[in-house]
């Protein structure tokens, strides 16, 4: 697939990054690899550590496979620092109320589920060592949660190469396709709908509602790329083209400008303007379009973190309906409003009852979290089945057996109205996209497209 030549805001430091992570790979794990003890990969893992009350010193308890006599060790690094903070904190904090449930209740086995936690501030480079350390230092069972198609894209090469350890990536929070295919399909498995599935949907409605000149902003990154490509296939399968795009570098602040962007789509005089990206930069983009004269629906992915972005556009605004009008989010859960779903119902028990925080040695920004946000609500149902496939291990859980026990999962009631099945060649659990605008200030479900638009 081509993809398009950057005329707007590709990040030179993503470049530095492949740079950067491939003589990494050169030095440690191809040549230094051998004759490297475990205590040598001490200075590759360079971001603070973060661990549960009960999950110190895991490399050293005497476990295996990171399965203990009293605890199953899962590996985490995701964005606690940095613009994007809320994502990887929302995400910990959902799978950490349901995570403590289940060991209130006895654990999986008797045995706690326990986090090593890392973070990378949603980069690559402190991804890839964090994820070296996590496995051949901390000899996690498993990785969890991580945040974000830059770094994934980064850490699935290294699950390919020490593949002999059959170290597994579970839920990650990005819709992007490397994950879901070759070469590097075997290595993860998914519960969200995909990107592709998003974007899909997004143009559709468009589409249906008359509005055929569709503008894309996007990350310049595998990220931004991913969800290109997706608006790109879907607006070609109804014989149009994108009607102009924008790119912005990774790592943008709310108090950056988006004025250049804003102007170079202003010129395309789109219907409607998909956003691939994070919250802070797609809440500037929103900000500038509105104050620039671009009132046109602008739609974020899933990823985006609806309620950081809510966050940026009202905070301290009188009038914060004149910037979120407009918008329209694309989720993959349903709304943590609609108390008629049992999951939902329980997620909100939980997070009442546990209100789990980011571990302090984490903590670099403050950050104020959500009481219940779309975000926290997927960490939350990625724990419940990733509890689910812990306990079909049965009682002697190893690596070896994962496989078979999440292919065991069929027809599965998550209790969100979707059952949740998995195998072979089918690696990603739930495949319904959901559809979010602003009303009295918070997110709420779309049914009406025309009434919306209207």
């Amino acid at each position: 697939m081509d993809f398009p030549d950057w005329t707007d805001g590709h990040d030179a430091r993503d470049d530095q990054a492949s740079d950067l992570t491939r003589r990494l790979l050169l030095r440690r794990g191809l040549i230094g690899l051998l004759a490297l003890s475990w205590g040598g990969w001490r200075e590759v893992g360079a971001q603070t550590a973060g661990s549960d009350r009960d999950s110190t010193e895991t490399s050293s308890s005497g476990g295996t496979e990171g399965v203990y006599e009293g605890k199953i060790v899962l590996g985490m690094s995701a964005a606690f620092s940095g613009p994007s903070r809320g994502l990887g904190s929302e995400l910990y904090r959902g799978a950490k109320s349901y995570f403590n449930h289940v060991n209130d209740n006895g654990g999986v086995g008797g045995r706690q589920i326990v986090f090593k936690l890392y973070d990378d501030g949603y980069q690559p480079v402190p991804c890839v060592k964090n994820t070296m350390r996590l496995m051949l230092e901390d000899h996690v069972f498993l990785l969890f949660g991580y945040v974000g198609t830059p770094t994934v894209t980064r850490a699935l090469p290294l699950l390919k190469k020490f593949q002999d350890e059959r170290v597994y990536l579970f839920f990650p929070f990005t819709g992007a396709q490397p994950q879901r295919e070759p070469p590097y399909g075997d290595f993860a498995f998914n519960l969200r709908a995909s990107y592709r599935q998003e974007t899909a949907g997004l143009v559709d409605n468009f589409v249906r509602t008359g509005r055929e000149r569709i503008a894309v902003f996007y990350q310049a990154d595998a990220y931004g790329r991913s969800g290109w490509a997706g608006v790109r296939e879907a607006i070609e399968a109804h014989g149009e083209h994108i009607a102009g795009e924008a790119t912005y570098r990774r790592g943008q602040r709310f108090t950056g400008s988006m004025r250049r962007q804003v102007e170079i789509l202003q010129k395309a005089s789109p219907d409607a303007v998909i956003c691939i990206g994070s919250y802070a930069a797609c809440a500037a983009f929103a900000r500038d379009a509105i104050d620039l004269g671009l009132k046109v629906p602008i739609a974020n992915l899933s990823f985006v973190g609806s309620e950081n972005l809510l966050h940026l556009l009202s905070e301290g605004r009188d009038d914060a309906e004149t910037y979120t009008r407009y918008l329209v989010n694309s989720q993959v859960v349903p709304s943590y409003e609609d108390t008629s779903i049992p999951a939902v119902r329980e997620y909100r028990e939980l997070m009442a009852r546990y209100n789990p925080a980011v571990p302090e040695e984490l903590v670099k920004e403050s950050y104020s979290p959500f009481e219940r946000s779309f975000v926290s609500l997927e960490g939350f149902l990625d724990a419940k089945l990733m509890t689910e496939i812990l306990r079909r291990l049965g009682n002697r859980p190893n690596r070896a057996g994962l496989e078979d026990a999440v292919f065991s999962v069929r027809d599965f009631d998550l209790g969100i109205g979707e059952k949740v099945s998995f195998g072979p060649d089918r690696r990603q659990g739930l495949q319904t996209v959901y559809y979010t605008v602003v009303q009295d200030g918070r997110f709420v479900t779309l049914n009406d497209w025309e009434s919306w638009l209207s």
